[in-house]
């Protein structure tokens, strides 16, 4: 029952998160500050979304939700690691540190299904 609530509160951000990569003037400047192409930005945001339908997919099947907490996971060290390249303040990456959390506790929730 936690995986569920934290498959759907995941799902919900990331489908919107995900659909923002796609031209959310925020969006646009913050890949150009952090020093990424607008073919990185779309890419990350079409990852987000099929980590989002997994997630919600996953209520009914265990492995797609732990393959949506892994694409979390990734995802969320990758953003942590822009925040750390560009010298950002922990206060700013505690965004992405809860979403991995998050999405690694869905992952371990789930991690059995992928051995069969």
């Amino acid at each position: 029952m936690v995986s569920i609530i934290i498959q759907v509160f995941l799902g919900l951000g990331f489908i919107m998160f995900g659909l923002m990569k796609f031209g959310s003037k925020q969006m646009v400047e913050g890949f150009k500050h952090y020093g990424y192409s607008a073919g990185f930005r779309i890419f990350t945001g079409v990852v987000e979304i099929v980590a989002a339908v997994l997630l919600i997919a996953g209520i009914w099947n265990e492995v797609l939700a732990a393959i949506g907490g892994f694409l979390v996971v990734a995802t969320m060290i990758g953003a942590i690691f822009t925040h750390i390249k560009i010298q950002d303040k922990l206060k700013d990456m505690m965004m992405p540190i809860i979403l991995l959390v998050l999405g690694a506790i869905v992952l371990a929730l789930n991690y059995s299904s992928l051995l069969g």
